[in-house]
C-alpha cells in the first residue's frame, strides 16, 4: 500500500509541474501580444487575459512550492488555474496569432 501512495504522490507532483509549464506558456504568450490584437478578434482585452493567466501562474507557483498543495495532491485551485491557461492557449492564442499574421489588417477587406 505504501508503494501505491508513493506512486500517487509522484504522479501528482508531475501533474503539478506540467500544469505549471502550461501556465507559464500561457502567461508568456499573452504578455508578448499586442493589446489591439485582442480587441480586433473580440477576445476581451489584453489586461483581462494577463490577469487571468497571471493568476493561474501564481496559483501554479504556490502549488508547486507546496503553499496550496496541502497533502501534495492536485487540488481544485490548480485545476481551475490550468483550465484558465488552457482556454487562453486553445481559443485566444490562435485567434490573436491569426490577426498578427495578417499584418495588422483587422477588417474583412
Amino acid at each position: 500500500m505504501l508503494i501505491v501512495l508513493a506512486i500517487q504522490s509522484y504522479l501528482y507532483l508531475v501533474l503539478g509541474f506540467v500544469a505549471l509549464a502550461i501556465e507559464i506558456w500561457a502567461f508568456a504568450d499573452c504578455a508578448r501580444r499586442k493589446p489591439a490584437s485582442f480587441e480586433a478578434v473580440s477576445k476581451r482585452t489584453k489586461g483581462f487575459w494577463l490577469a487571468l493567466t497571471g493568476g493561474a501562474l501564481l496559483v501554479g507557483l504556490l502549488s508547486a512550492l507546496g503553499g496550496l498543495g496541502g497533502g501534495g495532491g492536485f487540488n481544485l485551485f490548480q485545476l481551475v488555474a490550468v483550465v484558465a491557461a488552457s482556454v487562453y492557449l486553445a481559443d485566444v492564442k490562435p485567434a490573436v496569432s491569426e490577426t498578427a499574421n495578417r499584418g495588422g489588417n483587422y477588417g474583412p477587406w
